[in-house]
């Protein structure tokens, strides 16, 4: 009978009767079972029951009569044009698009154009979602800067409207001071 204890020679559990010889021919047995078995692998096969390809609905389940309302977040400065649509609460976004992901140059990103294309990216996202009418807030710069939107405000909500999504309310959030601090530019304006 041979007890099973820690070898001097190294730091494998096994027992100390053995030689090396017997040691190495035991796995070299082991790996020719293991080869036979892989080579027996295919003739064992079970099939398996066919997969059902099952449809992935990301957005909510509603009927398809219903509409499914996002809120537009449309901030139109002089620089680029962000469309940004989140859910009614506005804390799960959706898609956001910049004018400035949609072309090259640095002087196109808040062009009409510009905030055309980011409009049509996102409504394109919300479709795969399943959101079909949007509420829009649109804002400038606000504060102590401009409160008119940039170029690309009304040619980013015209694309949305275009794309197929319905329009609920259109609402303008621009930050509105009631008594500000001081506008940047100096005493005598910004001179050219």
């Amino acid at each position: 009978m041979s007890l099973l204890c820690w070898s001097r020679g190294g730091n494998s559990f096994g027992s100390s009767s053995r030689s090396k010889e017997q040691q190495q021919q035991h796995r070299t047995s082991l790996v020719t079972d293991v080869a036979w078995q892989k080579d027996l692998g295919p003739s064992k096969k079970v099939k398996s029951a066919p997969k059902v390809q099952e449809n992935i609905s990301l957005g909510p389940q509603v009927r398809g009569d219903e509409e499914v309302f996002g809120v537009a977040h449309i901030f139109a400065s002089f620089n680029d044009t962000f469309v940004h649509v989140t859910d009614l609460t506005g804390r799960e976004t959706i898609s956001r698009v910049t004018g400035g992901m949609k072309v090259k140059a640095d002087r196109d990103e808040a062009s009409p154009y510009a905030a055309m294309l980011a409009a049509q990216d996102v409504a394109a996202k919300c479709k795969e979602v399943g959101i079909t009418a949007l509420h829009i807030k649109l804002r400038a710069t606000g504060g102590n800067r401009s409160k008119t939107p940039g170029p690309g405000a009304q040619s980013a909500l015209r694309a949305l409207a275009r794309a197929g999504m319905k329009i609920g309310r259109i609402e303008d959030v621009t930050p509105t001071p009631t008594d500000s601090t001081r506008k940047k530019g100096g005493r005598r304006g910004r001179r050219l």
